[in-house]
């Protein structure tokens, strides 16, 4: 039950502009702002905060296509104060493309402080 509320409040905070500054990750979702990637990937909120938690497809697909169209952007979501607001690990979140079995995933690009495997 704890997912829903963290996707109510991840949902509340974009449309709210609770927070409105995109901080040093500006332009790393091409044309989309981070609040609305972040509010796509919903549905990976608790494999972003429980490693022992299944990947649920859509999370999968999610991350899959904006590795493909922003690669960039994912490492931009994780490390967002949105993301932070609702209770994302980044050193969990960026082992989602590995655990997604995502083939061109990019492999060794840092992460902030840390490395997507």
């Amino acid at each position: 039950m704890r997912p829903m509320y963290i996707a109510i409040a991840l949902v509340y905070l974009v449309a709210s502009n609770a927070w409105v500054m995109q901080g040093n990750a500006a332009g790393e979702c091409g044309k989309t702002t981070i609040p609305v990637a972040a509010t796509s990937l919903s549905p990976c909120l608790a494999a972003a905060t429980n490693m022992k938690a299944r990947v649920s497809p859509p999370c999968c697909s999610k991350v899959a296509a904006l590795i493909k169209t922003a690669p960039r952007c994912l490492s931009a979501v994780i490390l967002s104060p949105l993301a932070s607001q609702a209770g994302l690990k980044p050193a969990i979140a960026v082992t989602i493309p590995k655990r997604c079995n995502i083939r061109n995933r990019p492999v060794g690009k840092k992460c902030g402080r840390y490395i997507i495997p």
